[in-house]
């Protein structure tokens, strides 16, 4: 009975032992099998990373550029969502190989950890807003590499202003910077350049009223914060927006084009057809004006001349220019039927008073002064009276009183009257005047747009 119980006993703690081993193997090997990443004792994250005495930690900087949207010219800014990517070297890691798949040479760490490294600082220095996009939780990630370079990554969006400017619009070019810089060290700190990829553009990106031009232009720079006193280091890309004419050729050149146009008709429009003359050139004028404010509340109300400004002026002076002319040649018309009225009321009581001898010369009026003529009686046929004056032949008087609004051609013989003169003229005149302004309009702006 007693070696039963020693028995149970010793296999018991026999038992125990064993297991106690066991665990304590499998938690030895667990503890030097876990990956890790070890901060040194002496690390501080605040202070950066070592280098060469007098150079600054190289910080390489990219962008991706995933949507550029909502070009806002009366808040002159843009948003543009994209990956931005840094890396840099931090020497004081001590890095098991073993936190590395096989095949890799790259892990992937958690932002906890990254939180505990030193960071560079870059901001966008020219941005409304800048943030870094969260859905459950912020868009980033840290990658750690065997040469002990830390890659960060994150999707984020920002509205960056842009000082527009629009002499040539609607053919201008907007050319918008984005600054980079770091806010907090200096250039004898920490540079900023740009990697081998810079700024790459999604390729199936597309704006509603620009081409984006392409390359890209970066620039390094140092430039001087007088706020921080200091130089630091600074990147720029140059987004380069030449907006799309068609748009505005359909909307805007082409429909002002054919009102000018239309007014043109009115010169075919005899006076008889004052009603239709006055509401087809009063027609066209209001329809360009109410054209062309549309127009101005797409732009902010700049304080200067706009390209768009000079082509409103040039419609709307041949427009005015057309309503200028029916004025004058309405004008020249009335004082033409005032005198046709009225000289054949004059000369038969002239004629009148001669055949009964009451007077030895006949009075032609000519535009309000009066002259006098010796008249003579020459008998020709039977019934018939000649008239002469100083011994030459009759000359009309109709003719010599409407020297001003109206004339006889000497070589056709046929009656001239000045406002429909000034009608067929018009008709040649006006269309030249326009097709030269045209050609003068847009040579200038495609040259200076270039």
């Amino acid at each position: 009975m007693l070696d039963r119980y020693m028995n149970f006993f010793f296999s018991f703690g026999f038992g125990v032992i064993l297991m106690w081993l066991t665990e304590s193997s499998e938690a030895h090997v667990n503890y030097t099998a876990k990956p890790r990443v070890v901060l040194p004792p002496n690390y501080v994250k605040e202070i950066r990373p070592p280098s060469k005495k007098g150079s600054p930690v190289i910080v390489d900087f990219s962008i991706f550029v995933v949507d550029i949207n909502s070009i806002n010219v009366e808040d002159m800014d843009f948003r543009v969502d994209m990956f931005i990517h840094q890396r840099w070297l931090e020497s004081r890691l001590e890095i098991s190989d073993d936190i590395f798949e096989e095949g890799d040479d790259y892990v992937t760490l958690l932002p906890e950890f990254f939180d505990n490294l030193w960071q560079p600082d870059p901001y966008f220095l020219n941005s409304k807003i800048a943030e870094i996009a969260t859905l459950t939780h912020k868009f980033t990630s840290v990658t750690l590499y065997k040469n002990k370079t830390v890659r960060y990554a994150a999707r984020m969006h920002a509205i960056i202003a842009c000082q527009m400017e629009f002499q040539l619009y609607p053919m201008d070019i907007q050319v918008c910077p984005i600054y980079i810089e770091s806010f907090s060290s200096n250039n004898q700190k920490v540079k900023l350049r740009w990697s081998d990829s810079g700024v790459t553009l999604n390729p199936e990106l597309k704006l509603l009223q620009y081409n984006l031009g392409q390359p890209l232009e970066l620039e390094e720079s140092d430039g001087y914060m007088p706020e921080k006193v200091g130089n630091f280091s600074r990147l720029t890309v140059y987004f380069r927006f030449e907006r799309q004419i068609g748009h505005h050729l359909i909307q805007t050149f082409a429909p002002s084009s054919l009102v000018v146009m239309l007014s043109w008709f009115s010169f075919w429009l005899g006076l008889d057809a004052i009603p239709g003359r006055v509401t087809l050139l009063v027609t066209c004028m209001l329809t360009l004006v109410t054209m062309f404010t549309g127009l101005r509340a797409d732009i902010p109300p700049v304080a200067y001349v706009k390209a768009l400004d000079l082509w409103m002026a040039g419609c709307m002076v041949s427009v005015f220019a057309a309503l200028a002319e029916f004025v004058v040649v309405k004008v020249l018309d009335v004082q033409y039927q005032y005198q046709v009225n009225k000289v054949p009321k004059t000369l038969p009581m002239r004629l009148s008073n001669m055949e009964k001898g009451q007077c030895a010369t006949v009075a032609s009026w000519e535009g309000g002064a009066v002259r006098s003529r010796k008249a003579t009686q020459t008998p020709t046929t039977p019934g018939q009276t000649s008239l002469q004056g100083n011994g030459g032949p009759p000359k009309p008087a109709r003719r010599q009183s409407l020297l001003s609004v109206a004339w006889t051609d000497d070589t056709t013989g046929v009656e001239k009257i000045m406002w429909r003169e000034i009608d067929k003229v018009s008709r040649a005149v006006f269309p030249i005047l326009f097709f030269v302004f045209v050609l003068l309009y847009w040579p200038i702006l495609l040259m200076k747009s270039s």
